[in-house]
């Protein structure tokens, strides 16, 4: 299945994609957007944001932009980009930056561990990374007081994460312990030979009943909070492929649902949710991409990190692990009716 085409040709003049820039969005990044409009063109891009921020150094807005943290048209951008008049930037401003992220006694379901990596089962619930209204409780307080030696692991605020999942979203992420690993972890991200494969529960039954979305996302102009499919030229290049596992029927309404495995290809904010409800197979219990009716109850989004694979950076062997189906989701399914 195909949504949208991508274009590939290069252009010296379009800013840089997630790619170059090393800026993966798995999941939601904890940032308040500032929108800046350029006036006089001609400056470095780096030169001119620190100008109009005059409380930020350079040094600062530059790690902003390596993150790809700033973008023109939903694209991130160089440092060497020169800014044009009526250009219209979006800054995302990480929320603090001299934040002391505490160690906190979380249990943790931890899946593997050695000396560069720790392996977890996150639960549903669980924010991955202290931010604006989640400074406590999450994965990395969790993680730091397991593994006091990660502290400033890639950077103060997130220790040891190369990638991120939803609030809701459970199952298996990898957390990096020292910087070789991180390093080494992040460069698997972007070469994208990490796979990964998450279980979703989807309205309707799927037609054809495997394939591949293959649509651009970005900020969606209506509301920035959201994701959206947009034109190739205006958003990031996001596929994923699909299979149905099996189908549903709930009752008595014989409303038919998909058990998908998803396998994201890039790693895009929301990919999964905003590719499905793109195609009108929206995931049971997403209160933002999906249908707010549904015949039954589920207690949030029906999508699960089932499995990761990566090389150990230790050893360079090909590693797998998976998380089984959390009980509240498989819950869910003991409730409807198998067909087939």
């Amino acid at each position: 299945m195909t949504a949208a085409d991508v274009s590939s040709g290069p252009d010296p003049q379009k800013p840089a994609s997630a790619e170059e820039t090393g800026f993966f969005d798995d999941e939601d990044s904890a940032a308040a957007a500032l929108t800046l409009a350029v006036e006089a063109g001609g400056e470095r891009l780096d030169v001119w944001l620190a100008r109009q921020l005059p409380d930020r150094s350079r040094a600062e807005v530059q790690r902003w932009i390596a993150a790809g943290q700033v973008l023109r048209m939903d694209r991130p951008l160089k440092a060497s980009y020169r800014v044009a008049q009526g250009d219209l930037l979006t800054v995302y401003v990480p929320a603090s930056e001299e934040y002391d992220v505490e160690p906190e006694a979380i249990p943790l379901a931890i899946l593997y561990e050695d000396a560069d990596l720790l392996v977890v089962n996150k639960a549903a619930g669980m924010v991955v990374h202290p931010a604006a209204g989640n400074w406590r409780g999450t994965l990395v307080n969790a993680v730091l007081y397991h593994a006091p030696g990660l502290a400033g692991v890639g950077g103060v605020q997130r220790p040891g994460i190369v990638h991120r999942l939803d609030k809701d979203t459970s199952g298996v992420i990898v957390v990096a312990k020292n910087d070789a690993g991180h390093r080494d972890l992040q460069a698997q991200f972007q070469a994208r030979t990490v796979r990964k494969e998450y279980l979703a529960l989807a309205v309707g039954a799927l037609q054809p009943a495997a394939g591949e979305i293959d649509a651009a996302l970005g900020r969606d102009p209506r509301d920035r909070q959201r994701m959206a499919v947009r034109p190739a030229n205006q958003g990031r290049p996001s596929r994923t492929q699909y299979e149905t596992l099996a189908l549903y029927r709930a009752r008595p309404s014989g409303e038919r649902f998909s058990l998908l495995a998803c396998r994201p290809l890039t790693g895009r904010t929301h990919q999964i949710r905003v590719h499905l409800a793109h195609v009108h197979h929206p995931i049971v219990g997403d209160q933002l991409y999906g249908r707010r009716k549904l015949p039954f109850a589920c207690p949030r989004q029906f999508l699960h990190a089932h499995r990761l694979a990566f090389r150990l950076p230790s050893t360079g062997a090909t590693v797998e692990f998976t998380a089984p189906l959390p009980e509240d989701l498989q819950a869910v399914l003991d409730r409807l009716e198998a067909v087939g």
